[in-house]
């Protein structure tokens, strides 16, 4: 295992949308290969962590996994703040998960900064067969508001890890252009623990 000094950033990304997408086992998928059939509905706020490498930099991804639930709304709402990106989830199969999508975004935007990456995701691509959203439908609004677009499978581990390595390159690459500065994002800050590590999140860090 590579120590906690052994990345040079810290990216919190965020995964919302409506209960009951998938959003717990595309993060489980991405971060410890599993996938829980019995997933139970996310109860505010889950957290956990992957390092990933990009090119020469090393990157660990502080993933956050909000509750679709309304009634947790104005607690994840804070959550947003800091996060330099997001994978907005629908269901391929529950057309109503996809008509939410833009409420989603507006909320999204609401609480972070409009340079934040984003990347509209169709999960449940294994149930093809019970399809309700048409993948040039989803593609086509993702294109119109400027949203990177992928369809994923978190039971059968398609794209996910693509999905993710998108959002996160492009995260670095906004930085390599200076997109993403300590300026660009009024509720994140730029941190420097140790002489190696930048960390783009929020101020106040996860207590565990």
């Amino acid at each position: 295992m590579q120590s906690e000094e052994a990345y040079n950033f810290v990216f919190k990304v965020v995964l919302i949308g409506e209960s009951g997408v998938g959003k717990s086992n595309l993060l489980s998928r991405f971060t410890k290969n599993e996938f829980n059939h019995d997933s139970r509905t996310t109860i505010g706020v889950e957290f956990s962590t992957r390092t990933v490498q990009l090119g020469s930099a090393t990157v660990k991804a502080q993933i956050w996994d909000t509750a679709g639930l309304e009634r947790y709304r104005a607690i994840t709402s804070a959550y947003y703040r800091g996060a330099v990106g997001a994978l907005l989830v629908y269901d391929i199969s529950k057309q109503l998960t996809y008509e939410s999508v833009e409420r989603w975004l507006k909320e999204l935007y609401d609480h972070a900064d409009p340079h934040i990456v984003v990347m509209l995701v169709g999960n449940k691509s294994d149930l093809s067969s019970q399809r309700s959203v048409p993948t040039e439908q989803a593609n086509e609004f993702a294109e119109r508001k400027s949203l990177l677009f992928m369809e994923t499978s978190a039971l059968q581990s398609t794209n996910v890890e693509a999905a993710f390595h998108n959002v996160l390159t492009e995260i670095h690459k906004k930085i390599g252009s200076k997109q993403m500065t300590r300026g660009s994002f009024s509720n994140a800050s730029l941190t420097s623990p140790t002489p190696q590590t930048r960390v783009y999140q929020e101020e106040k860090k996860p207590c565990c």
